[in-house]
């Protein structure tokens, strides 16, 4: 499959073991090489997420979360249209990584990295396709100092048997792998300044979905 071109919209999805969407969102491609696809959404990106996650978030209420993840876990959902928020997003994503390494910024500047612990890609005609795995690592921007995230939620997936013991060793592993770019300032960590400079390019318009019937 050839290489996304800069500029062209694509759409990350996650998909259940199922074969069933759990998420998409609209992204613009910055980079696709080898090494990882670079790609990037403002606020107004259009996505596609579960009702009961759009309603945790409406309310701020991490309990519906729980209802969500369980929801998921009999596969009985349903999918609500959104829009990205608040911030803009730069996305970094190897080709078998079981990570992204995202960076979230707001108009004082780069907020924080984030890293999104997920299935590797797998590519499609209009962009790739990955599982979130619930737990994540969230970086200070001076790459100093960082937490683990939403443990309480990953122990709770894998008590369902959303996150299987098979991918529970995957992620260990990946865990292990991005402390150790982050110690050793590789991968996007070596262009921290780089990306920490990076915004949106106000012209862009915001990435949309692509309509299908």
């Amino acid at each position: 499959m050839e290489n996304f071109k800069a500029g062209e919209t694509v759409v990350r999805r996650d998909v259940h073991r199922s074969g069933r969407v759990w998420s998409e969102q609209a992204l613009r491609v910055i980079a696709d090489s080898t090494e990882a696809l670079v790609a990037a959404c403002a606020p107004g990106a259009q996505a596609l997420w579960p009702s009961l996650y759009a309603k945790a978030r409406a309310d701020s209420d991490r309990t519906v979360r729980t209802e969500a993840f369980d929801a998921m876990a009999t596969g009985e959902w349903e999918l609500a249209p959104g829009v990205w928020q608040e911030t803009e997003l730069l996305l970094w994503k190897p080709p078998v990584a079981w990570f992204s390494i995202n960076a979230f910024y707001t108009a004082a500047g780069l907020r924080n990295w984030y890293v999104n612990f997920e299935h590797p890609a797998r590519r499609t005609d209009d962009g790739f396709d990955t599982f979130d795995l619930t737990v994540d690592l969230v970086i200070d921007p001076d790459l100093s100092t960082h937490m683990w995230k939403d443990e309480d939620e990953y122990a709770h997936v894998r008590r369902l048997g959303i996150v299987t013991d098979t991918e529970h060793q995957a992620v260990d592993l990946a865990r292990a792998q991005v402390l150790a770019m982050l110690e050793e300032r590789a991968g996007p960590f070596a262009d921290a300044d780089r990306w920490a400079a990076w915004r949106w390019d106000p012209a862009w318009p915001a990435p949309c979905l692509p309509q299908r019937e």
